[in-house]
């Protein structure tokens, strides 16, 4: 079997990758392991993502934008940074902005749902479920993939979009920079008695970091990042317990509080690919670059990767040129490389310093919050950042991918 363009992996940077080669005359495939069932439906897990206004704008033009509920979008007006047990805050508003939010809240289920729906149906994509990968590889000429039902499938361009782990992206010999932080994420909801003013939290207290980020009415997602030592402690506590420890931490900010459905861990590994781009290979969303939560690039960063080979691989379509040529991969390598390598490395140094709880560190991290506060230009360099509604703004915000 030939196609065009063979994706690995139906998650939103695979599937909204798929959306984006709608309407040219490409013969796509989608493989996923996943069940048709769990696409169409998938599970709750925790995971609130917040997009910036040009994710925002992508989904948009997808289709996907419009197939979300109004109250699974909640608004991000304002953020707050806060370090240690100071009550000092490095304040974020929209006030100067221009806009009716700093950035958007959203479910990481009712977003994969979302791009699910304006794929399914699309004439130029095929979708191929329950199948796993078996081998990959590419020639000079074309790409092929084994799949577990015995099939192989060849393609002028392969693309993994299966994790920050890809075995696929290894497989191809595309080496990735990995860092273990050691440190796990604890996600899950929670009710409170006081509005949260549509207000995100950033906590960097010492041991831990505690981000709120605002849902719903008195509904927020929590993410308790701690040693990983220490995370299966934490995360078995009683539900009373567990919810009676972040209200003291929040100092009843948001009054009482108590747990809104499950918790789930996801331990943190940040993973940088080396490369984005094999012989008709490319790797777009997770699987170029896994971010460490803090700043929530992640979700906005896969999005951009599938943009930028989808702009490149139209234009050379516009001028027939062959889409896994090395020419036109190189472009989008040349410039999704330059947004996520220094977002990469930025997010581990703000990592590295509002984790170490030595004496040093804590004088630098209050001075790093006192001086982002009080200098203008700098303020307003990371407002922009963080509402990102020109392409060429990276994001920051405090949350979770």
């Amino acid at each position: 079997m030939k196609y065009d363009i063979v994706i690995i992996g139906a998650g939103p940077a695979g599937l909204s990758f798929a959306r984006s080669l709608g309407d040219t005359s490409l013969k796509v495939l989608l493989v996923e392991r996943s069940s048709l069932t769990t696409l169409r439906e998938p599970p709750e897990d925790g995971r609130e993502i917040a997009l910036t206004h040009l994710s925002v704008e992508m989904m948009k033009a997808s289709g996907a934008w419009q197939q979300l509920a109004d109250k699974d979008v909640s608004p991000i007006c304002a953020a707050k940074v806060l370090d240690g047990n100071s009550s000092y805050t490095l304040n974020f508003d929209n006030d100067d902005s221009g806009l009716d939010a700093l950035g958007y809240l959203v479910p990481n289920d009712k977003i994969r749902k979302a791009y699910f729906e304006v794929v399914e149906g699309i004439g130029n994509v095929e979708l191929l479920t329950e199948i796993s990968v078996e081998d990959v590889g590419s020639g000079v000429d074309s790409a092929w993939v084994l799949l577990s039902d015995g099939e192989r499938v060849e393609c002028d361009l392969l693309v993994s979009a299966d994790s920050r782990f890809s075995e696929t992206r290894r497989k191809m010999g595309v080496p990735a920079t990995m860092k273990d932080f050691s440190r796990t994420a604890i996600v899950c909801r929670m009710e409170h008695t006081l509005p949260h003013n549509q207000t995100a939290f950033e906590c960097f207290h010492y041991g831990r970091t505690l981000a709120i980020l605002p849902m719903t009415g008195n509904l927020s997602s929590i993410v308790v990042t701690v040693s990983s030592a220490e995370a299966d402690t934490i995360f078995n506590m009683s539900e009373e317990a567990f919810a009676a420890d972040i209200e003291q931490r929040l100092q009843g900010q948001l009054g009482s509080m108590k747990l809104y459905g499950r918790r789930h861990l996801y331990p943190l590994v940040a993973v940088h690919a080396n490369k984005f781009i094999g012989r008709r290979y490319a790797v777009i969303g997770d699987a170029a670059v896994g971010m460490h939560p803090v700043t929530a690039h992640g979700f906005n960063l896969g999005l951009r990767s599938q943009e930028t080979l989808t702009k490149e691989i139209k234009h050379a379509l516009s001028r027939g040129m062959d889409i896994g040529s090395y020419t036109v991969l190189e472009k989008y390598q040349t410039s999704h490389m330059r947004v996520t390598r220094p977002l990469y490395m930025g997010t581990n140094l703000v990592v590295g310093l509002f984790t170490n709880d030595n004496f040093a560190a804590k004088i630098a991290r209050k001075a790093t919050l006192r001086i982002a506060n009080n200098f203008a230009p700098l303020k307003q360099v990371i407002t922009r950042k963080l509402t990102e509604k020109r392409i060429d703004i990276p994001f920051f915000l405090p949350g979770l991918k």
